[in-house]
C-alpha cells in the first residue's frame, strides 16, 4: 500500500500547477490582450513582471509569518487572495488595472514556496527530500504544459478574459482540498500509526539534532545561503524567460497560431515535468543520509545548470522542432535545478524552525533575477527586433549558476 503521506506530495504539486496556470495565462493571452489595450512589447514586459513586485517584497515576512502561524493557515489565505485576484483580472478595464490585478495576485502567491520549505521539514523523510522537491517544482512546469494546452483553445473559443476565470475558479476548489486535508503529521488522523510515529519522530530527531534559530542577518551571512539565492536567481531568470514570453516568440517570430502556440508551448513543459522528477529520483538514491547533510546535492544542482545552458545554441537554430528540443533540454535542466536546489537548502539547514524564512530568501534569490526576465527580454526584443539575444544573456546566466553551486556552497547553514 502507498505511504499515506504521498497524498500531501500530491496536493503540493497541483498547487505549484495551480500556481504557474495562473502566472502562465497572461502570457497565453498575451496577443489579443496587447491588441485589446494597444500595448507594445515593452509594456508587455512590465505587465509581466508586475506580478513578481510585490511577490518578492512579500517572501522574506511570508516565510517568517509560516514559521510563526503555520502552513496550513498561511496558505490558504494566500490561494483565497490570488485566485481572487486571478479571476478580477478578466474584470479588467485598463492597463493601470491590469497590473494591479497581477501585482495582487504575487502578493497571495507569496506564501506558496515558503509554506512547502515547512511542509518539507515535517512531512519529507530525508531520503525522499529531493523527489519531493522535484516533485513539487515538477508542478511549477506541469501548470504551464496544461494551461498553455487548454488555455490557448479557451481563449480562441471564449476570449482572453474566460481564462482568467476558469483560473480563479480552480484555485478555489484546491483551497477546499487544502483545508480538508493538511494538517502536521501529529494532527493527521488519515496517517497509519507506524508513519506517523515515523514522521513525528524524524520532527523530534532533527529539531534535537539543531542549531538554535539563525536571525535573517545571520543567514544573510551564509556563503552557502547566498550560494543557492545566486543559483536560484540563475535559474528562475530562464524559467521566466519561458514563462511571460515563450507563446509570443513562436507567434511573432515563427509566424505560429494562438492555439498551434498553446499546444506546441505545452511540449516542453511536459518533457520537463517528467525528466524532473526521475532526476530528482535518481539523486535521492545516489546520496547517503551523511552525504545530504554535508550538501552532496550540489554536484547535481551544478551539472543541471549546464544541461539548461543548451539554450545559447538557441540562435544558431532556425527549424521550429528543433528550437522546441532544445528548449525542452534547457526548461529540464532549469527544473531540475530549481528543485534540487530547493532540496540543497533543506539539506543544508540546521533548524527546522528557519526553514520558512531560509525558504523565502531562496526564493527571493530567484525572482530578483525573475523580475528582470520579462523586462530585459522586452527591451531586447524592441531593440533588435530578434529574441536572439535574449537566449544568449539566459545561457550566460545558467553558467554563473553552475559555478555558485560548486564554489559557495560547501558549509551548513545556520551552524
Amino acid at each position: 500500500m502507498p505511504a499515506r503521506r504521498f497524498r500531501i506530495y500530491v496536493l503540493m504539486f497541483l498547487l505549484a500547477a495551480i500556481n504557474y496556470i495562473d502566472r502562465s495565462a497572461l502570457s497565453v493571452a498575451a496577443a489579443p490582450l496587447a491588441a485589446e489595450f494597444k500595448l507594445d512589447p515593452v509594456q508587455m514586459g512590465y505587465l509581466f513582471s508586475s506580478f513578481l513586485w510585490l511577490y518578492v517584497l512579500c517572501l522574506v515576512p511570508m516565510g517568517w509569518i509560516v514559521d510563526r502561524y503555520g502552513a496550513r493557515v498561511v496558505n490558504a489565505v494566500g490561494i483565497a487572495v490570488w485566485s481572487g485576484a486571478t479571476v478580477l483580472t478578466g474584470l479588467t478595464g485598463s492597463f493601470g488595472t491590469l497590473v494591479a490585478t497581477r501585482v495582487l495576485m504575487g502578493a497571495g502567491e507569496a506564501t506558496t514556496y515558503p509554506a512547502a520549505g515547512q511542509v518539507v521539514r515535517q512531512w519529507v523523510p530525508l531520503r525522499e527530500r529531493a523527489l519531493f522537491t522535484t516533485a513539487f517544482n515538477g508542478g511549477a512546469y506541469f501548470g504551464p504544459a496544461v494551461g498553455n494546452l487548454t488555455l490557448a483553445t479557451l481563449i480562441a473559443a471564449a476570449g482572453w478574459r474566460s481564462a482568467f476565470y476558469v483560473c480563479g475558479a480552480v484555485g478555489f476548489v484546491w483551497l477546499a482540498a487544502w483545508l480538508v486535508w493538511y494538517r502536521k503529521p501529529a494532527e493527521a488522523s488519515w496517517l497509519g500509526t507506524a508513519e506517523r510515529s515515523m514522521l513525528v519522530e524524524q520532527s523530534r530527531v532533527e529539531t534535537a539534532d539543531t542549531a538554535p534559530r539563525s536571525g535573517l542577518w545571520a543567514l544573510l551571512r551564509s556563503p552557502s545561503m547566498i550560494g543557492v539565492m545566486i543559483t536560484q536567481g540563475c535559474g528562475v531568470y530562464t524559467q521566466y524567460l519561458f514563462l511571460t514570453w515563450l507563446p509570443a516568440y513562436l507567434q511573432a517570430e515563427r509566424g505560429i497560431s494562438l492555439a498551434k502556440s498553446g499546444w506546441l508551448t505545452s511540449l516542453p513543459y511536459f518533457g520537463a515535468v517528467v525528466l524532473t522528477v526521475l532526476l530528482g529520483r535518481l539523486s535521492d538514491s545516489r546520496l547517503s543520509p551523511e552525504a545530504v547533510r554535508q550538501g552532496g546535492r550540489r554536484r547535481m544542482v551544478a551539472a543541471m545548470m549546464l544541461v539548461a545552458a543548451v539554450i545559447l545554441f538557441a540562435p544558431l537554430v532556425t527549424n521550429v522542432y528543433l528550437i522546441l528540443l532544445l528548449i525542452t533540454v534547457a526548461l529540464s535542466g532549469v527544473a531540475t535545478t530549481i528543485g534540487l536546489n530547493i532540496a540543497l537548502l533543506s539539506d543544508l539547514l540546521r533548524n527546522t524552525g528557519d526553514a520558512g524564512r531560509a525558504t523565502g530568501l531562496l526564493i527571493l534569490g530567484g525572482n530578483v533575477f525573475g523580475i528582470l526576465a520579462p523586462i530585459v527580454t522586452g527591451y531586447v526584443v524592441q531593440l533588435t527586433g530578434s529574441y536572439d539575444y535574449a537566449f544568449v544573456v539566459a545561457g550566460a546566466l545558467l553558467l554563473v549558476g553552475a559555478t555558485s553551486a560548486l564554489s559557495l556552497t560547501h558549509r551548513p547553514i545556520g551552524a
